[in-house]
């Protein structure tokens, strides 16, 4: 590896980050619109859900930069948990508070709501996977500034992601732990990729560079773990743990990433703009489109790609609108 002009740049991945994060966010939705396990693109199908792991990789890489900063950690938390939590807040209060009050109203459930509102915590304690990303980001960002500081001291502990992947095998198979934490998998199987992103931020920082000839090996890489994964999705799901593919997503995130942040330079403007947008109100798109949009779409009128595009158009817009209206509440207690 070394610093070149020419070839696979890391900087790219920062200087289309919102553009990358656009294309994660369609791979959200539709890896969402329902797909019968039959057909024959089920396990392509499947696959969407890497847009999850994309979305913590560009996270923790732009971590890298805020914790390397002048910010203190005061003003860090502040700006991460501003630019999230009042939205999650809104949107939780939405979703929760109407089904609230079509059960029952006992001290138990009134408890039970708050919990949810706040933190999200049946995801903690039962797994309840709606709006699981949020709650899962943010447990994320307080451990960030620990790793950053201890990477930046001590260069190789920047291998404890591996050691990450050993305790996701652990969760999944050693029977204590998996009876302890192993209903929040879904949350352990992610965590080294956001701290891989986390270890690629000094790379993007640093403008460093890979030959070109590299692009073959990387393609190698993503092709035979997506294709690896694919497989078994269609021709073995529900036979074997999901944790295997989303160990596979970790080498096809980093691969497709970085490929991707090379390949959108030669991508035209107009499209780099509808990308860039769909990117900037990600976090919108991922709290309304599943629970508030696609929910109420009659799927089997429309079809799989009536029902996609139908969810996005109505999509972009409400996240548009949230986005402006609560970036106007954020910033002035930003100030």
């Amino acid at each position: 590896m070394e610093q070149k002009t020419k070839g696979i740049s890391f900087a790219n991945i920062s200087l289309h980050r919102s553009e990358i994060m656009g294309v994660a966010m369609i791979f959200i939705v539709l890896f969402h619109v329902s797909l019968p396990r039959l057909s024959p693109f089920y396990g392509l199908w499947r696959m969407g859900n890497i847009g999850v792991d994309v979305f913590l990789f560009l996270s923790g890489m732009g971590l890298w930069y805020s914790l390397t900063g002048n910010a203190s950690l005061k003003r860090f938390f502040t700006r991460r948990y501003l630019r999230i939590y009042p939205t999650w807040l809104l949107v939780a209060c939405l979703y929760y508070v109407p089904r609230f009050w079509q059960g029952e109203h006992g001290w138990k459930q009134i408890a039970d709501l708050a919990g949810d509102v706040l933190i999200n915590w049946d995801f903690w304690l039962h797994d309840e996977l709606t709006f699981w990303y949020i709650p899962a980001a943010m447990m994320l960002y307080l451990f960030a500034p620990a790793y950053v500081k201890l990477v930046s001291r001590h260069e190789a502990y920047r291998w404890l992601p591996v050691l990450m992947i050993v305790w996701c095998v652990a969760v999944q198979w050693v029977r204590p732990i998996h009876d302890a934490v192993g209903h929040i998998e879904i949350f352990w199987s992610r965590v080294p990729i956001f701290f891989i992103g986390i270890n690629c931020g000094a790379l993007v920082k640093q403008g460093l560079s890979i030959s070109a000839q590299s692009v073959w090996l990387l393609l190698a890489a993503a092709v035979l773990s997506l294709g690896v994964d694919i497989h078994l999705e269609q021709t073995r799901h529900g036979l074997f743990p999901l944790f295997i593919g989303r160990m596979l997503y970790i080498p096809a995130t980093f691969c497709l990433v970085l490929l991707l942040a090379n390949w959108l330079s030669a991508v035209p403007q107009p499209i780099k703009r509808a990308l860039r947008l769909v990117g900037t109100v990600s976090l919108e798109m991922y709290l309304l489109h599943a629970h508030f949009v696609l929910v109420h779409l009659p799927r089997q009128q429309w079809g799989y790609w009536g029902t996609f595009l139908a969810c996005f158009a109505i999509t972009l817009p409400l996240a548009w609108l949230l986005n402006k209206g609560m970036e106007k509440i954020t910033k002035r207690f930003e100030r």
